[in-house]
């Protein structure tokens, strides 16, 4: 049999590509400094992760970076008003809302308050329809970068089966939907899915983004398919012999791993994004992207995507 090695989809690369183009866009603007704001409420650790993120991607870019950390008791009511003083504040170029908000929030209504213009996160109800009437502007940050890194590979999409494991607003849903517009079959799969691996077996893309490491195998897929890796978490870190690592102070070693089992999957598959460095750089480029775009759109300018989505009805 035929032992094929993946080619590693280099998101560091295209990161940087996306952030020269974010650049351009940013200078033919003459504007002053652009402004994000980040609303955290109550003190979720990994909401605390990916803010360090996002403050590093702008001070790098010259974006101004605001946090607002408010109690986790806060009112509904309060931090929509808050939302709404933001939306009026012309010094305001975009809102991010970190989720997930303490449980006593309606996260469907808080979004929806976000005007659609300042919503780099691509969340308010309104951008979510854009994608479905093939006309996307503003779109979830991780869904454009997993499409990105898909695009690189240069597979022709038409005709091509697709399978989309996991199904969030954020993520899973806005990729099968832009999958419809390249004229791709999409299949969504989630927890109520039965036999997973009859529908992976048959894909020619595989997405995942469930944050389960391991949960896709490379018995699972067709040969040369494309694997697009947005899955991530924390699991502890073995030395060769399989025993946990610690660091100088005793305290135990973490890595990141993805949903992909990397080495029975890269023995199978023609291209895979790599966990880290993969779909996360790219990601963290596409909110400075959004950035930019919602910075044109509040100017009445055209706009133009790091992703060239053809219109659904093409």
């Amino acid at each position: 049999m035929l032992n094929m090695t993946a080619t590693l989809i280099d998101g560091k690369a295209l990161a940087a590509a996306i952030l020269e183009r974010v650049h351009l866009q940013w200078n033919e603007l003459c504007s002053p400094r652009l402004r994000l704001v980040s609303l955290l409420v109550g003190d979720d650790p990994a909401s605390m992760v990916y803010i360090r993120n996002q403050r590093r991607a702008c001070d790098r870019m010259g974006i101004r970076f605001d946090l607002e950390h408010h109690p986790a008791s806060m009112s509904e009511d309060a931090l929509v008003g808050r939302i709404q003083e933001l939306n009026v504040d012309a010094s305001v170029t975009g809102i991010l809302l970190q989720r997930p908000l303490p449980p006593h929030f309606r996260q469907l209504r808080v979004h929806s308050k976000i005007h659609p213009d300042k919503d780099v996160e691509g969340l308010n109800p309104a951008n979510i329809g854009s994608i479905v009437y093939g006309v996307p502007k503003l779109v979830p940050c991780t869904a454009l970068a997993a499409i990105r890194c898909l695009l690189s590979t240069g597979r022709n999409l038409r005709g091509a089966d697709v399978v989309m494991i996991g199904h969030s607003e954020i993520v899973g849903k806005p990729i099968a939907f832009l999958m419809l517009n390249y004229f791709a079959t999409a299949t969504i799969c989630h927890i109520a899915t039965q036999d997973l691996t009859a529908k992976t077996r048959s894909a020619d893309v595989v997405f995942t983004a469930v944050g389960s490491p391991g949960l896709l195998t490379g018995s699972m897929l067709k040969r040369g398919a494309i694997v697009i890796d947005i899955g991530i978490r924390q699991v502890p870190a073995l030395d060769e012999k399989g025993r946990p690592q610690t660091d100088e102070t005793g305290k135990p070693r973490y890595r990141l791993q993805g949903d992909a089992d990397f080495p029975t999957v890269s023995r199978v598959a023609a291209y895979l994004t790599p966990v880290p460095g993969g779909v996360g750089p790219v990601t963290v480029s596409m909110l400075m992207h959004n950035t930019v775009i919602a910075a044109r759109l509040q100017r009445g300018l055209p706009v133009g995507s790091a992703v060239e989505f053809p219109r659904a009805d093409d």
